[in-house]
């Protein structure tokens, strides 16, 4: 008890800042949101396909919704400055509550125009949230680590969500029979709890807008780093879900995986991908860049060319396994540079900009995915490769044309980010 009371009183004297406190909660309502969005999208593509929707039919919707969300996204950018950005990721989490209630009702009633709807506004607001969490988190700190943390916050929890998924999936708790459906309004209840923490939240906005809103089109025109830094983000979301964008059809109809060993198996794999990306940010980051981005996307290209020339199935899983694993990991150094050199003020049009170019790449890595899936794992694997091999050509040069300018490591060099700033002033 006297250990408990000299903690307390220690606690009382030493207050955690605010600003952590809030960085605490900002994470807490990105933790409950993953997990809803964990649980929900890793059975979406199967809840589909029970409600007759092919894989083809499936890419086109995620695809369509992606493109809707982009757009999305490009309206609530224009239009929403940063001391809305808490309002603004509330009521797009309470509508994301909604249409999950929606989709629920329509399981099995052979609306498809209301589920395609309804799968529309699942995508186009996952994105709007996802895309406003990081500029939130800027209001109350900003720093490489604090982008990685965030990252990796959303990561593990939709990981948890996951598992919460694989449990639950083909079981009965009483009355109660947890299929596709029965899962969603589990995922709707993780949903609720994010809404309650977020509308809860106090978030002071210390950075004001400039007199003269600058366009954000121009800040990145005006960097020769920022334009190739975009084409390298849309390339990289275009190889990655050109493989991966199907994954449950992947294992439960090319691998015969049960939806349960799917669920399981992506667990897994995406637990050990955190603990990557956990253990490469504090303890295995090369000292060069060019090394990191090889080590991130070189061992890929060579999995996924040898799974396309043997279309060996054992090789081709190991391909696709290691596509995952590899998702997390040095995002400090492929990412953070580039998010950090914009002041805070310009941070919410920024990233809208940033996720627009890469949610677009999704959307068209997507689309190629089920154009190919008929062809075989082999196929998709085989040309995601090829577009690979054009995307660590921008990452090195990307690298080279930063380095050669003076944007030089943040963690090695004092007042580095000051030198990378200067690089986006206007000419």
């Amino acid at each position: 008890m006297s250990f408990l009371a000299k903690k307390w009183a220690e606690r009382k004297a030493n207050p955690t800042p605010k600003w952590r406190r809030l960085e605490h909660q900002i994470l807490a309502v990105v933790a409950f949101f993953s997990i809803s969005a964990g649980l929900w999208e890793n059975f979406r593509q199967l809840w589909l396909e029970t409600n007759d929707f092919a894989a083809p039919e499936v890419s086109n919707i995620l695809s369509l919704g992606m493109f809707i969300g982009v757009a999305g996204i490009m309206i609530t950018g224009k239009f929403v400055r940063m001391a809305q950005i808490k309002n603004l990721v509330t009521v797009t989490l309470m509508a994301r509550l909604l249409n999950f209630l929606a989709l629920y009702c329509l399981n099995f009633a052979g609306n498809r125009l209301m589920i395609d709807l309804c799968i529309i506004i699942d995508v186009a607001t996952a994105y709007i949230i996802i895309t406003s969490m990081y500029p939130l988190l800027t209001t109350v700190m900003k720093s490489n680590t604090a982008y990685s943390r965030r990252r990796l916050v959303e990561y593990l929890f939709r990981d948890v969500g996951i598992a919460i998924g694989g449990v639950l999936i083909g079981h009965q708790l009483g009355q109660w029979f947890f299929d596709y459906n029965g899962c969603l309004l589990v995922a709707a209840a993780f949903l609720a709890i994010a809404i309650i923490l977020m509308y809860r939240m106090e978030v002071e906005i210390t950075a004001r807008p400039p007199k003269q809103q600058l366009s954000i089109v121009r800040l990145v025109m005006n960097s020769k780093v920022q334009r190739v830094y975009a084409v390298y983000n849309f390339l990289s979301s275009v190889s990655f879900m050109a493989a991966v964008g199907l994954k449950m059809l992947v294992f439960t109809n090319m691998f015969d995986f049960s939806a349960s060993a799917a669920t399981n198996c992506l667990l897994v794999v995406g637990l050990i991908a955190d603990l990557i990306g956990i253990l490469a940010l504090k303890f295995f980051t090369p000292k060069n860049d060019y090394v990191t981005m090889t080590l991130k996307f070189g061992i890929r290209l060579i999995a996924f060319v040898i799974a396309a020339i043997t279309n060996n199935p054992f090789i081709c899983f190991i391909a696709f396994i290691w596509a995952l694993l590899s998702s997390t990991a040095y995002e400090n150094i492929s990412d953070g540079y580039y998010i950090n050199a914009i002041d805070n003020r310009h941070q919410l049009k920024y990233s809208t900009f940033r996720h627009v170019v890469s949610y677009l790449g999704e959307a068209v890595g997507m689309f190629i995915c089920g154009r190919m899936y008929d062809f075989g794992l082999a196929a998709m694997l085989g040309l995601s490769a090829a577009i690979l091999v054009v995307q660590m050509g921008v990452a090195y040069y990307l690298i080279f044309i930063r380095q050669r300018d003076g944007a030089n490591d943040f963690r090695r060099v004092p007042n580095a980010k000051h030198k990378l700033l200067d690089i986006f002033k206007f000419k």
